[in-house]
């Protein structure tokens, strides 16, 4: 070997040296002010490999190297090097510091010349050892996304009542198709004073276990306060949740909520609404109106009041009561379903079908195949019988 060649290799493997030691006197001293590297991304200069090299090593300590072999040829020098190293300091490639030691190999060639380094290119297996850490924790994370999913779906469905009111002279349909990561949405019956029955329409805001919980928390509190109190003030139970709900659930968090209260013989049905999407109401003859009433979220501010408002329902008449997935469902344009079509189809609806039935295929209709649920879809619709008698 010629005392060129030996120069060489004696120069790269100081160069490392001093790489694993962050010597950086020592790099600037090697590298030639023309310095490229030819495996970065734009083929960095000096400054910029050395960058490069600083941000891959943040995440680690205690290096340790070794040269396993080298060849050299000409101006060129290839060295085949072991490199160890503690992940301690902070996450690398996505994955979190785990202090385990990691051990990887590379295949670097550099270019001498006149005493300096000029040109470099290197292949190191570093990187797929953390890939590899980066999918199990990957794995493991979404294990535990599938078990909060598992345990937010039975606590969402051991909060929706089990059967349906049979009122003489109603009918009443709840519909409810949860999204796969289950949202806040509710609806409940409520069996009051004077045989008169509680409907509820809700939505907790949130995802996942903390909506699910609080869900919940609302539906006991409702059935509670509504229980104890006098069916004709709805907004009066609203108020009582609310000023409870308030103490009880995470700041930032919501939930909307319809409340209704029906006096089956008369058809009166009184209700509060707390930020709720407004319920339609559709009259004989295909006339669409809105349940208006004002009213804050509940939990979201305390010592709220809540308007209440009262209407009859006659014979065939139907109140629709639902929750935002309907109307915020996406066609594959990105165009919501929204609050218009939603009132035109209560309009045009023929009383001899079904109206949740003939609202979930108008709304498959829009949506397309291939649709992605978003948010749960809550329907409840009481609808009076065509015939008094």
């Amino acid at each position: 070997m010629s005392s060129h060649a030996a120069e060489n290799k004696a120069l790269v493997r100081r160069f490392l040296a001093a790489e694993f030691k962050w010597d950086l006197e020592t790099l600037n001293e090697i590298l030639a002010p023309d310095f490229v590297d030819r495996s970065l991304p734009g083929e960095p200069g000096p400054n910029g490999y050395l960058q490069a090299m600083a941000d891959g090593r943040a995440p680690f300590s205690a290096f340790h190297h070794t040269i396993e072999d080298q060849v050299a040829e000409g101006d060129k020098v290839v060295t085949r090097v072991t490199g160890r190293a503690i992940h301690d300091r902070r996450e690398a490639m996505g994955v979190a510091p785990t202090g385990e030691e990691y051990e990887g190999s590379g295949i670097i060639i550099d270019r001498v010349v006149g005493g300096k380094i000029v040109e470099q290119w290197r292949e190191w297996s570093g990187g797929s050892i953390l890939m590899g850490r980066r999918l199990e924790q990957e794995e493991r994370q979404w294990e535990r996304i599938e078990q909060d999913l598992r345990v937010a779906r039975h606590i969402q469905q051991a909060s929706l009542p089990t059967k349906v009111p049979d009122l003489e002279g109603w009918e009443i349909f709840p519909f409810y198709q949860p999204a796969r990561e289950v949202g806040g949405d509710f609806y409940d019956f409520l069996e009051l004073k004077d045989g008169h029955l509680g409907l509820v329409v809700g939505d907790a805001t949130g995802k996942g276990v903390p909506a699910a919980l609080v869900m919940s928390t609302t539906c006991g509190m409702l059935q509670a306060v509504a229980q104890a109190s006098d069916p004709s003030l709805p907004g009066e139970v609203l108020r009582q949740v609310n000023d409870a709900l308030n103490a009880r659930i995470p700041a930032n968090t919501f939930v909307t909520c319809f409340y209704a209260v029906l006096e089956p013989e008369s058809g009166s049905l009184s209700y509060a609404n707390a930020g709720h999407d407004l319920p339609y109401l559709r009259r004989r003859g295909g006339e669409c109106e809105e349940l208006r009433a004002r009213g804050m979220p509940l939990g979201l501010m305390p010592a709220m009041s809540y308007e209440e408002k009262e209407i009859v329902l006659d014979a065939g008449e139907a109140a629709l009561f639902y929750s935002d997935g309907l109307v915020e469902a996406h066609d594959p344009e990105g165009e919501m379903f929204g609050f218009l079509r939603l009132r035109a189809l209560i309009a045009e609806h023929a009383e001899e079908r079904s109206l949740g039935d003939f609202l979930m295929e108008e709304l498959y209709s829009f949506v397309g195949e291939g649709w992605e649920q978003e948010d749960d879809i809550t329907l409840l619709i009481l609808q009076r019988s065509a015939s008094l008698s």
